[in-house]
């Protein structure tokens, strides 16, 4: 299983609140073409630092009804996470 440390996280350390922004705005495009809900919420976190941060993110970059119908696309504990991080 990839740790933090394999998806780069040292690395997103170093970079400005506007690289992380953008990186993650990235994600969210990837999301709305196909990317799956608990990857983008997954590497929003390790790029954001923290879970509190990628939510601030994901919330100011996905709409409601987006959030709304993530969380609802899943099922027992993915959907437990993914409403963490979305709703």
């Amino acid at each position: 299983m990839l740790q933090a440390n394999d998806l780069g996280a040292e690395l997103y350390k170093t970079w400005t609140a506007a690289q992380k922004r953008n990186e993650i705005a990235k994600l969210v495009e990837g999301y709305r073409g196909g990317l799956p809900v608990g990857i983008l919420c997954n590497i929003s976190e390790v790029i954001a630092g923290s879970r509190k941060n990628a939510r601030k993110h994901l919330h100011a970059m996905l709409t409601l009804e987006e959030r709304q119908g993530a969380v609802e696309k899943e099922t027992g504990g993915m959907q437990t996470i993914i409403r963490g991080f979305l709703l």
